[in-house]
C-alpha cells in the first residue's frame, strides 16, 4: 500500500512539473493509472486532495489556476520548485560526514553515503583537507543491533500500525502489544519506540530490546491523533528514577550491576561480596531493579522493597 501511494504521487507530482499549462482534474485522472482505477468521481476527489495535501507538504510548490471558462487547473513551475545551489563551506561538509559515520552500523548506512556522493557531485567540498583535522577524533556511533529497529523505523514514516510481542521487565513471556508507532530515539544506549497503545489505550514506550520475533505491519489508519512533541527520553528518564526527589538504599553484589552504580549518589562497601548505594527513587524504579535479579536487595524504603518482591513472585509463579 506504501509502495502503490508513493509511486502514484511520485506519478502526479511529474505530471504538474512536466506540463507547461495547468491540467485539470479530468485530464490528470487521464494521465495517472491509478485514478483511472478509482471507483467513483468521489473516490478520486478524495485520492486526489489527499495525494495534492501530501506533495505541498513535502515541499512542491503547487499553483491552482483558473482560465477563462473558470475550469480549475494545476502545475507546479520548475522555476519554483527548483532548489538553490548547494554552498557549503569545509566545516559544514565534515559535520555532514561525522553525522552519515552515525549510521555506520545500521542499515542507513548506505542511504547515508549515498547523500553524501550526491552532495559532493553537486559541489560541496570534500571533508579530509586540513580544515576537517579537527573533527578527525570524532568517531560518532549509533549501535543498532535490534532486528525491530528498521521495521518500525519505516513504519513510524510511513504511519502504518504495527504488531509484535513484547516481554516487559518484569514477565516471564512476551505479550502482543497493537501499537501506532510515532518515533524512535536512542538514549543511553539503547533505542525506545513511542506510540499509541491500542490495548490499552494510551501512549506507551517501548524498549526495541525487549521485542521478540518479527515486527508485523497492519493496514488501517491511526486511530489516535499523533502528539506534535513526544517525550521519549523524559519518559524513560522518569522509569529511572531521573526525576525522582526521594532516595532508595540498596545492595548491590560487587562486579554487578554497572548502570546502578553510575546512577548512585554514594556507594559504601560492606562485608563480604556486598556494596551499599543510595540511588534516585522515581515511578519504575522497581522494574529496573527486577531486572538485576539476585544482585540487588532493597534496603530502604519499605514499598520500594514490597514492589520489587511482588514483581519477582510474580515471575516466579510464570
Amino acid at each position: 500500500m506504501a509502495i502503490a501511494k508513493a509511486e502514484r504521487l511520485m506519478n502526479l507530482a511529474l505530471c504538474l512539473l512536466g506540463t507547461r499549462r495547468p491540467l485539470s482534474k479530468r485530464e490528470l485522472r487521464e494521465s495517472i493509472e491509478a485514478y483511472l482505477e478509482a471507483g467513483s468521481d468521489d473516490s478520486f476527489n478524495r485520492m486526489f486532495e489527499r495525494d495534492k495535501d501530501d506533495l505541498r507538504e513535502l515541499g512542491l510548490v503547487i499553483e491552482t489556476v483558473e482560465n477563462l471558462d473558470g475550469e480549475v487547473g494545476y502545475l507546479a513551475r520548475r522555476d519554483s520548485n527548483r532548489l538553490p545551489p548547494v554552498a557549503l563551506d569545509a566545516e559544514e561538509a565534515a559535520a555532514l560526514g561525522l553525522a552519515a559515520k552515525v549510521w555506520q552500523q545500521a542499515r542507513l548506512a548506505g542511504a547515508a553515503s549515498g547523500a553524501l556522493q550526491k552532495l559532493r557531485a553537486a559541489g560541496m567540498p570534500e571533508a579530509d583537507g586540513p580544515e576537517a583535522e579537527g573533527h578527525s577524533a570524532l568517531e560518532p556511533r549509533i549501535p543498532v543491533h535490534e532486528a525491530a529497529f528498521e521495521p518500525l523505523m519505516l513504519a513510524c514514516r510511513d504511519r502504518r500500525p504495527v504488531v509484535f510481542e513484547y516481554r516487559k521487565a518484569n514477565a516471564a513471556r512476551p505479550e502482543p502489544r497493537q501499537v501506532e508507532p510515532w518515533t524512535l530515539e536512542c538514549w543511553r544506549g539503547h533505542w525506545y519506540l513511542a506510540g499509541w497503545d491500542r490495548d490499552r489505550g494510551a501512549e506507551r514506550v517501548f524498549r526495541l530490546s525487549r521485542i521478540t520475533g518479527r515486527v508485523r505491519s497492519r493496514a488501517g489508519a491511526f486511530t489516535a491523533e499523533v502528539p506534535d512533541v513526544v517525550t521519549v527520553r523524559e519518559t524513560v528518564a522518569s522509569w529511572a528514577g531521573e526525576s525522582a526527589t526521594r532516595s532508595a538504599l540498596i545492595r548491590l553484589r560487587k562486579g554487578a550491576g554497572y548502570p546502578l552504580r553510575s546512577r548512585a549518589t554514594s556507594v559504601r562497601e560492606r562485608d563480604g561480596d556486598w556494596d551499599e548505594l543510595e540511588i534516585p527513587y522515581g515511578h519504575g524504579l522497581d522494574a529496573w531493579l527486577v531486572e538485576f535479579g539476585p544482585d540487588v536487595v532493597v534496603v530502604e524504603p519499605a514499598d520500594l522493597r514490597a514492589d520489587v518482591v511482588d514483581r519477582l513472585r510474580a515471575v516466579a509463579k510464570d
